[in-house]
Order: C-alpha cells, then sequence, then structure tokens
C-alpha cells in the first residue's frame, strides 16, 4: 500500500496504529480487471461473525454479490447514479441489514443497539479485507427501499449500507480531496485525566 497522506500528519507520528489502519484509503474507483474469491467472501464473512454484539444479538445479515454473478446483476439496478460505475467495477458488493425489531411486533426493538453492532460487522469485515490486500469503500448511494423489496426484507429488519470491495483502481495520493483529513486527539477527547482537550 502507499504511504500516508500531508493530511494525517498525527497518522505518522503514531507509534502502534497498524498500517492497514494508517493507509487505508476509501477508492474512488476499482480495478474492474480484479476477482474477489469465494474463499476471501467467506473469511469477510467470518469476520463479521467474529464482532461483538450487545447480548450477543449478532442483529446482522448480508446480500452478498459478487461481480457479475446473479446476485450482482439483481443489486446493480438500485445504485444511485453517483455510485453505479465505480461500486459496479468493485469485484464484490455487500448490503448490510440490520434486525431492527422482533418479528410481528411495531415497535419492540430486537436490540436497542442493532445499528452500532452492524457497524461493527461492518468494521470487522473492513479490517479483514484490508488485511486481504484488499480495498473497502462504504457508501449509501443506493434505494434501500428497492433493495428491500427486491430480496423480500421484512419490515422487522432494515437494509442499512452497503461496502464495495476489490482492488483499487488508483493509489493513495489519488483520493478525494480532503477525504482523510481528521480532527485531532484533542478534538474527539471529552475528557481525560492529565490531557487537555478542546472542551477545557
Amino acid at each position: 500500500m502507499a504511504g500516508m497522506t500531508s493530511e494525517c500528519p498525527e497518522f505518522a507520528a503514531t507509534r502502534g496504529l497498524h498500517p492497514v489502519l494508517s493507509d487505508r484509503f476509501s477508492p474512488l474507483d476499482f480495478d474492474a480487471g480484479s476477482e474477489v474469491s469465494d474463499a476471501e467472501v467467506d473469511t469477510l464473512l467470518d469476520a463479521a461473525r467474529s464482532a461483538p454484539s450487545a447480548g450477543n444479538s449478532q442483529p446482522w445479515s448480508f446480500v452478498v454479490a459478487r461481480r457479475d454473478d446473479a446476485v450482482h446483476r439483481r443489486v446493480l439496478p438500485y445504485l444511485a447514479s453517483s455510485s453505479a460505475g465505480w461500486a459496479g467495477r468493485a469485484g464484490l458488493l455487500v448490503v448490510h441489514l440490520c434486525h431492527l425489531f422482533v418479528e410481528d411486533t411495531p415497535d419492540w426493538p430486537y436490540s436497542e443497539f442493532s445499528h452500532y453492532d452492524v457497524g461493527q460487522a461492518a468494521a470487522y469485515m473492513t479490517v479483514q479485507a484490508l488485511a486481504l490486500g484488499l480495498s473497502v469503500r462504504q457508501f449509501r448511494a443506493f434505494d434501500r427501499d428497492g433493495l428491500a423489496r427486491e430480496f423480500d426484507v421484512p419490515d422487522h429488519w432494515e437494509v442499512a449500507t452497503m461496502s464495495a470491495y476489490g482492488i483499487a483502481g488508483h493509489g493513495i495520493g489519488e483520493s478525494l480531496p480532503g477525504s482523510r483529513s481528521r480532527r485531532s486527539r484533542a478534538d474527539i477527547t471529552w475528557a481525560r485525566a492529565g490531557v487537555a482537550t478542546t472542551r477545557e
């Protein structure tokens, strides 16, 4: 992977931050000639399975679409115009589903932490993908209601977000300007003994 950008000077100075995290970026495009193998897909799903969740509720499920397979052809029409080009070239699209309510109840939460936990599962998949040498871009530019209808997602589940996996079509230096800028440690720390924060 390419080196770190000057937009994140703290990344370069931080000891202990794993390279897959310091070098991570969200691709603007993917190499349409690369593939994500079935074995890699299984590993990504196992990464999601290993994520923690409140009460071990595991409120996640996934629509898995490898480029040009039958599921992929069903997902593509629901991508927004802003994402259809680059996301369609990714080797793999994964739609994240969130278990919101107990079945046959209108407002009884399956878990009040479902969204948080699905986010953790997606993050685990992201880190595992980076360890496999893949790039990942998480996005929301698609028709959630349309995908829910297409895959018969019941009302007590929600189509949440999507991730595109594959080999980036460019290097880290060609990322969207400003996309790797980060708030400082002081700014993200609400309170910490012996350390000045922006709220003090």
